[in-house]
């Protein structure tokens, strides 16, 4: 299961449900957990490198009484069309 949510977040552009946009590089490992992580940097403001469990990005939330996913891809880094 685990590789079949790894392909569901691809290197690439993703807009926040808040309306930020992100630049998605890769995942990795936390060496003690060994749970996914999802490196992403913010493309306004602060450049700071984030690390968010691949989990947490993936999941729904709900905001102004709508449910929608946490990040959604808008421009994946090979090019291709959605």
């Amino acid at each position: 299961m685990a590789d079949e949510t790894n392909k569901s977040v691809v290197p690439g552009r993703y807009r926040h449900y808040k309306g930020g946009e992100y630049y998605v590089y890769e995942l990795g490992t936390h060496s003690e957990t060994e749970e996914l992580l999802v490196a992403y940097r913010p493309l306004y403001g602060e450049s700071a490198l984030w690390l968010r469990p691949l989990a947490m990005f993936l999941e729904a939330v709900e905001f102004e009484g709508k449910v929608q996913p946490r990040f959604k891809l808008i421009s994946p880094a090979d090019g291709s069309s959605l």
